[in-house]
């Protein structure tokens, strides 16, 4: 047994080997398989200025039992330049490529299909971008992937649930991206099977990010892991 653990970064490396999958065997996280270095551990227990609010005044942080959370609070007066999410929390000076994204969120808003809370990856500005929904019911614009990218929101997804489960309290939710293959994977509550999969190389790298498209909710803690890289000089198109 170690040494097949000991050989699995060499054989990762070899040419005709595919990377990890993203499903990490129970117990192993997948960012330790892909040999991600750990960027970022937020747990949010006091305010942070790490993170750039899309609109200030509906994000505050505040405590949630015994938890300090950041909290989207109200409805978001946001307008973004194309249909998309306007509750945006956006991480800030850190870009990355491949990474495995984890964080802990509650919906506050009571059951409609489209109740959702959403991760955001590969942002390079308003509007580019990619994020997972996890919406309530599936269609097509709720419970999946989608990329904006200088047009309103379009699905890209692969293969989904018919749902989110959303119960009180925290759930963990995660994605896993490797841009060589333009694979997307998303997580939750069951960090060993995915809930939704696309793959897409439009986006090889971005800023991560934390919402939801237009409702409420709190998030407890964002752990990041990545390859991070010097984002080029860009501009987005917006009408």
């Amino acid at each position: 047994m170690p040494k097949t653990i000991a050989l699995l970064p060499l054989l990762m490396l070899l040419p005709g080997c595919s990377w990890f999958s993203g499903t990490a065997p129970e117990g192993q996280s997948p960012a330790v398989l892909m040999g991600l270095p750990l960027l970022i551990d937020e747990g949010f227990d006091k305010p942070s200025s790490q993170w750039e609010l899309n609109d200030p005044q509906a994000w505050e942080f505040t405590s949630d039992d015994d938890k300090t959370v950041l909290a989207l609070a109200r409805n978001s007066t946001y307008k973004p330049p194309f249909r998309s999410p306007t509750g945006m929390a956006v991480l800030k000076h850190m870009t990355v490529s491949d990474f495995v994204l984890d964080a802990w969120v509650r919906s506050t808003k009571p059951d409609y299909p489209h109740r959702d809370m959403c991760l955001f990856f590969g942002y390079q500005d308003p509007a580019r971008f990619y994020y997972a929904h996890f919406g309530l019911k599936s269609d097509d614009a709720s419970n999946s992937i989608h990329i904006v990218n200088n047009a309103n929101r379009r699905p890209i997804v692969r293969t989904r649930t018919d749902g989110t489960p959303w119960t009180e309290g925290y759930h963990h939710v995660r994605v896993v991206r490797k841009v060589d293959t333009g694979s997307i994977e998303v997580f939750f509550d069951d960090m060993n099977r995915p809930s939704m999969t696309a793959e897409d190389k439009t986006f090889s790298w971005g800023r991560i990010g934390v919402g939801s498209f237009d409702d409420v909710g709190n998030v407890d803690r964002v752990v990041l892991w990545g390859r991070k890289v010097n984002p080029p000089a860009t501009r987005a198109v917006v009408p």
